[in-house]
């Protein structure tokens, strides 16, 4: 059989079991996490643990190798002979990518790592007849219809379209997210967007969670924090069993030494069976991560990926052309609809605490946002309270040194939203409504008491 055929087979949702033997034809069976298809004559399967096996490979360089079809359960079997061990190089990192990732997100890094890709001819590829009681007909190999393509295609050309029109990077996320949910199923996706000032990646947009903006992921961390570091496409299927497979292993390190980092949560599914997360790079500049998410162990293959990946870019060019956009002094501003009107009940007195020594601010003595966005809205309130201002416009906002912004690169567009969707979440008494391009205005529907310390 031709490898194509069982594709589903490599996509690590079930662990394949290998067999080796040493000069004397003593066998041994372990499992491998990862068998990497690398074309139809050859495979490479990661070297983590594997003390016994590599002694064997030196005696004798011939294995077997079963593998399991996720969505039919049928067995097929390789025999393989060992051709070389990869330490660095494309193969190797692409490989160690998905290991690090999981290794980062349950606490495991330098414990749980690749060692080395073993690459190995594939002799013969073959069904396990009588494996399954009923087995059926083969699932044909899944091709791509040209009617499928074309609405994929369509799909992809009015997603581009959608991020060009859009007036400010709010309406560019949203747009972008709601038509990769409409268009090509993706139902829960997220893009988090890099802040240089604190080396993390701040969620900024998100659909499908209810809720999540603000989360932060370190850069190295978890499955989204590792593309970001390595600024690499990652996607993987039957997430949970790779998860299993690190926590496993966490817990045996524990046993021996009880001392290793607590496990990363993941922003996100907490029942998520497979990811695709995308990193948004203008050249080799870090902009930002695209994720999707699915309880699916299945959904995500080559096509999603590559699909996915075009999008990316026109997301990171659209970010990147919204960020650097400064409407000159004086511009006439685009219209924009008016803000719903704010209920103001008599009763509503809400109290906001800012601390000066790390920039947070506390509504109700319960944390809302810190940072640069803290300091912004604290300035915003300030004005508020000192002079009865409501209008404002970035370019202000970017010329006051107090608040701090990088003179390049400030993210004011990015902060702005984030600010405004904690806002929303938490005291929906204070809006931020946009008023035209640049310019925007501040909403308080309730009586405001405000603590400086």
């Amino acid at each position: 059989m031709r490898l194509i055929e069982f594709s589903r087979c490599f996509q690590g949702v079930i662990p394949t079991i290998i067999a080796s033997s040493d000069a004397h034809g003593m066998p041994n069976v372990t499992y491998v996490s990862q068998v990497y298809l690398i074309d139809d004559q050859h495979v490479a399967l990661s070297c983590q643990f594997f003390n016994k096996t590599r002694r064997n490979l030196d005696a004798n360089p011939f294995i077997s190798a079963e593998l399991l079809d996720p969505v039919t359960m049928q067995a097929y079997r390789l025999r393989l002979k060992f051709v070389r061990s990869e330490k660095r190089g494309p193969l190797f990192e692409t490989m160690a990518m998905r290991i690090q990732a999981i290794a980062s997100h349950t606490g495991m890094d330098g414990v749980f790592r690749l060692i080395a890709a073993d690459v190995f001819e594939v002799l013969s590829a073959t069904r396990v007849e009588g494996f399954l009681n009923d087995p059926g007909e083969a699932p044909a190999h899944e091709e791509v219809s040209v009617t499928g393509l074309r609405t994929e295609l369509r799909g992809l050309q009015l997603v581009s379209e959608r991020i060009n029109r859009a007036d400010d990077l709010e309406t560019l996320l949203a747009a972008a997210l709601d038509a990769l949910d409409v268009y090509f199923g993706f139902h829960h996706t997220m893009v988090l967007l890099y802040d240089n000032d604190v080396q993390r990646l701040v969620t900024i947009a998100c659909r499908g969670y209810g809720g999540g903006v603000g989360a932060e992921v370190a850069v190295g961390e978890g499955l989204i924090g590792t593309v970001a570091s390595e600024q690499r496409v990652l996607r993987i299927t039957g997430l949970e069993a790779g998860l299993r497979y690190g926590r496993a292993v966490r817990r045996s390190v524990m046993n021996r030494s009880g001392s290793v980092r607590p496990e990363i949560p993941l922003p996100g599914l907490p029942d998520a069976q497979s990811a695709l997360v995308i990193p948004l790079l203008i050249e080799d500049r870090l902009i930002g991560v695209l994720a999707a998410e699915s309880r699916d162990a299945m959904a995500f293959g080559e096509w999603d990926e590559t699909y996915l990946a075009i999008i990316g870019n026109q997301i990171a060019l659209g970010i990147d052309r919204a960020l650097q956009d400064d409407p000159a002094e004086g511009a006439e501003p685009r219209p924009a609809p008016p803000p719903p009107p704010i209920p103001r009940p008599a009763t509503v007195r809400r109290t906001l605490t800012y601390y000066r020594n790390d920039d947070c601010v506390f509504l109700d003595g319960e944390y809302l946002i810190r940072n640069v966005p803290g300091r912004i809205l604290w300035k915003l309130l300030g004005a508020w309270k000192k002079d009865g201002r409501t209008a404002f416009t970035n370019r202000e906002l970017r010329l006051d040194r107090t608040l701090g912004l990088p003179e390049l690169k400030d993210n004011l567009e990015s902060r702005l939203i984030l600010l405004r969707h904690r806002l929303r979440e938490k005291c929906p008494e204070i809006q931020i409504a946009s008023t035209g391009r640049g310019r925007f205005a501040l909403e308080i529907g309730a009586d405001l008491d405000l603590v400086e310390k």
